[in-house]
């Protein structure tokens, strides 16, 4: 989930935008990494159409022609750029790229998994950047699935297969050691479900990487960030090697933002990934280490039944 305007930050307000590219060649199915078909933005009027829960509506981007927000009861949710998948708006989304491009040697393909779909901004990012790539898209909302397939087609040839169910049960129909990277971008409103919160989920999450593998998770907190701490908390009782990337002042607990959090088995390409950070539009911060444990506090691991949603963002946030 995500919202989209001039402040840098997540799903606590619009965030900036940038012509952020994939070092890796783009490709998908018809070889340019593009949609075929989908609406034109430049000069179009939005579309809105009831979801499930919701009304959605589909925004177009005056400065790119095939370009498209989609929102959810007016808080946006993805960016989409027909003609150029590689395109990343959002600044989280900015930052799970990185991650992406880190991972494995450019174009390489990948195994992934996400839990919370949009308009499949990042299954469209994989598809271009690491052809035959394979990925299991995982939303719940079926009528919005279906909305963004008519209006935002994928790739007919990228290997992404949209599944409309429930996060967590989704990822408990997919096989042991399938994935080689978990991406988590659930929201119900502004809010993570409490169910995907928990040492129970993560558990879940590792048993479907493959050894080695990799989970990322954009999550939303705001002062005193009790939130944030907890499921750093509850991320280092299943991953050994932790890193998150934020804004300086949502490390900080001056407001309300995104931070991106990378749990594994190995030690992620951190120097790597700290630059790119740093160096994006809307300069961010990474943690790990000693670092990160001292920030996290005596926060305490979330079991299922003590679980609760994230804070909804105050109501300055969807300015």
């Amino acid at each position: 989930m995500a919202r989209r305007g001039t402040s840098s930050d997540g799903n606590a307000g619009a965030r900036g935008r940038s012509d952020r590219k994939a070092g890796a060649g783009k490709g998908t199915g018809n070889g340019t990494g593009k949609a075929t078909g989908g609406r034109s933005g430049r000069g179009a009027e939005p579309l809105a159409e009831p979801v499930d829960g919701a009304l959605a509506e589909l925004v177009p981007d005056r400065e790119r022609p095939r370009a498209w927000t989609l929102t959810l009861d007016g808080a946006p949710q993805s960016h989409v750029d027909l003609d150029d998948p590689t395109y990343l708006s959002f600044e989280y989304q900015r930052r799970i790229g990185h991650i992406i491009d880190l991972l494995a040697p450019p174009g390489q393909p990948l195994q992934v998994v996400h839990l919370g779909g949009g308009a499949f901004t990042l299954a469209r990012y994989i598809a271009a950047t690491r052809p035959r790539s394979t990925q299991q898209v995982i939303e719940v909302d079926a009528a919005l699935v279906q909305l963004v397939r008519r209006e935002l087609p994928l790739d007919p040839q990228a290997r992404i297969r949209v599944r409309a169910t429930d996060a967590r049960a989704g990822l408990g129909k997919i096989q042991d050691g399938w994935a080689d990277l978990v991406i988590a971008d659930v929201f119900s409103g502004a809010r993570t479900p409490a169910h995907l919160t928990s040492t129970e989920f993560l558990a879940e999450v590792r048993r479907v990487l493959k050894t080695g593998g990799s989970y990322v998770a954009n999550l939303a907190d705001g002062p005193p960030l009790a939130h944030l701490r907890a499921q750093i908390a509850t991320a280092a009782t299943v991953f050994p090697e932790l890193a998150l990337a934020a804004d300086p002042a949502v490390w900080r607990g001056k407001r309300f933002g995104n931070a991106v959090l990378l749990a594994s088995d190995l030690a992620p390409r951190l120097a790597e990934l700290t630059r790119k950070v740093a160096t994006d539009p809307h300069p961010g911060r990474v943690e790990h280490g000693r670092a990160l444990a001292d920030f996290t506090g005596g926060a305490v691991p979330v079991r299922d039944a003590e679980a609760r949603p994230s804070p909804a963002p105050p109501p300055a946030a969807f300015g």
